[in-house]
């Protein structure tokens, strides 16, 4: 009996996924429980289990293609049994296995961590994105250094080995006389591009999560009354309050006290001010929303993710910077959950990480409200009658004009801008 390997629900509003690579070959043998193949959806990556034991019969989807909710992705043959261990090797000749320790040592030597970085060397870890990339065009990704979190091998890694392999043939075909190769040496060699090298061009497949990006960004703009309101914050009390606070915080709480938590407090009070700012339009009718489960963008090499801190109301400073912070490892590391991203009222973007000094953030439907902070920049300012010099951060909201009106917009910024400027106010808000 054959059992299916099927593509499981992928969870909330999530339809469709792309097969991202096969982890088993035809013909492999197959325990309850072990991944078979990935699958990548608009938000996250899967693995899909085998849920029995036997020899994977047949692969019915290739990689790259699109699949939707229980489409079959291939067989397993649970009769076929599992091929019996071959004999173990005779133990090693004396001499050998002093040569075996003599490799071990300098292996050791080399490393300076009893081998294991060499072998983190020739098993990098890797991006979904750039080993689709490096398969497509026969990139050993062992003889990659990974710049990603925690030595990941990225998609501008393997981009910028292939930019490397075209200089390198690019400058075989420049032919040479004997003179010029006698005076060039071979460690110093400069390769310049030339024209038709740099207007070299490539294409590849979007990721099914830029795809998906591009499209609800596009219905975004089509399908709401899109507006922006400005303003500007004098971030120095919240600097102040960091410098003074930091240190017994982090000790305290174990995380620093960053600028995250202040505006996403403020933003919960300015929500419960402005309540239809929290809200999203149901056909005919406004659901405004009681609870504060706030969305943060995270930008990644894979495209952007909004994770969503939940009843933020409820939490305190400590406990939404650590939430954050949890949220950018498990993006960096590919293993945020369907759960981290489900729903969300409002959401939070922070171009100002970026060097951004203004942008107009677009909605993610159906929230009918998003926040963008800025970069802090010293500027000068009138105050009390005087020019003075001090940290101003540029924040906008961009709404959906059908139910938010422009005074309630403006008063919103208004809202966040008092509570950031006199932080003591939090303290009141609760």
């Amino acid at each position: 009996m054959a059992i299916k390997i099927v593509v499981p629900e992928l969870g909330e509003s999530v339809l469709e996924a792309t097969v991202s690579r096969w982890l088993k070959k035809q013909g492999d043998f197959v325990k309850v429980g072990d991944v078979i193949v990935e699958l990548e959806t608009d938000k996250v990556n899967l693995e899909v289990g085998a849920k029995g034991s036997g020899v994977l019969q047949k692969i019915e989807v290739s990689e790259g293609t699109d699949v939707k909710v229980g489409d079959v992705l291939g067989t397993i043959d649970e009769k076929a049994e599992e091929p019996k261990a071959s004999a173990p090797e005779p133990e090693p000749a004396a001499a050998e296995t002093k040569e075996a320790e003599k490799e071990k040592e300098t292996v050791s030597a080399a490393s300076g961590k009893d081998g294991r970085e060499m072998q983190r060397q020739t098993a990098p870890q890797v991006t979904p994105v750039a080993s689709r990339l490096a398969r497509a065009n026969d990139v050993d990704i062992s003889k990659l250094s990974g710049t990603g979190s925690e030595g990941r091998v990225t998609k501008a890694d393997v981009e910028l080995f292939l930019q490397g392999q075209e200089k390198a043939k690019e400058n075989e075909k420049q032919p040479q006389t004997g003179a010029e190769r006698e005076a060039q040496p071979v460690e110093s060699a400069i390769v310049t591009p030339s024209a038709s090298a740099q207007r070299r061009e490539e294409r590849m497949r979007m990721s099914r999560r830029r795809r998906t990006i591009a499209q609800r960004l596009l219905e975004a703009k089509q399908n709401t009354a899109m507006l922006t309101t400005f303003n500007e914050i004098d971030m120095g009390a919240v600097m102040d309050l960091r410098s003074r606070r930091n240190e017994e915080f982090q000790k305290r709480f174990g995380i620093k006290l960053g600028f995250t938590s202040f505006f996403v407090k403020a933003s919960v009070s300015a929500l419960k001010a402005f309540p239809q700012i929290n809200a999203e339009i149901d056909g005919e009718e406004i659901v405004l929303k009681r609870y504060y489960d706030i969305g943060m963008a995270v930008g990644s090499a894979e495209g952007l993710v909004v994770p969503v801190i939940r009843d933020a109301d409820k939490l305190s400073f400590a406990e939404i910077e650590k939430q954050v912070k949890d949220f950018v490892a498990k993006t960096d590391q590919g293993k945020l959950s369907i759960e981290d991203l489900r729903g969300g009222t409002f959401t939070i973007t922070n171009g100002g990480v970026f060097g951004s000094l203004l942008s107009t953030p677009i909605l993610n439907p159906p929230q009918v409200g998003i926040l963008g902070l800025h970069k802090i920049e010293e500027r000068p300012i009138a105050q009390n009658g005087q020019i003075v010099i001090r940290p101003m951060m540029y924040v906008a909201l961009s709404y959906d004009h059908r139910i938010v009106d422009g005074r309630e917009a403006v008063q919103f910024l208004v809202h966040i801008k008092q509570l950031l400027e006199d932080p003591a106010w939090m303290l009141v808000e609760g």
